[in-house]
């Protein structure tokens, strides 16, 4: 993924939601994306660690699906 991609996004108690990347940071454990949702056009910080799916809370939008 990179930025201005379309993602969705894993939030609790929420369904998945859809945003766009603004910035990423990488660590060790995995990486930091900055995602602009409707409600919040700013961005809010979400992480995705590189090991096991209950740690991932970004990922991309097919886009040929759409």
């Amino acid at each position: 993924m990179k930025i201005n991609d379309r993602v969705y996004v894993k939030t609790d108690g929420e369904h998945i939601r859809q945003g766009t990347i603004l910035l990423i940071e990488p660590f060790s454990e995995g990486n930091m994306y900055l995602v602009s949702l409707p409600d919040y056009p700013g961005g809010i910080w979400f992480f995705n660690e590189k090991e096991g799916e209950e740690g991932i809370f970004v990922t991309p939008i097919d886009n040929e699906a759409e």
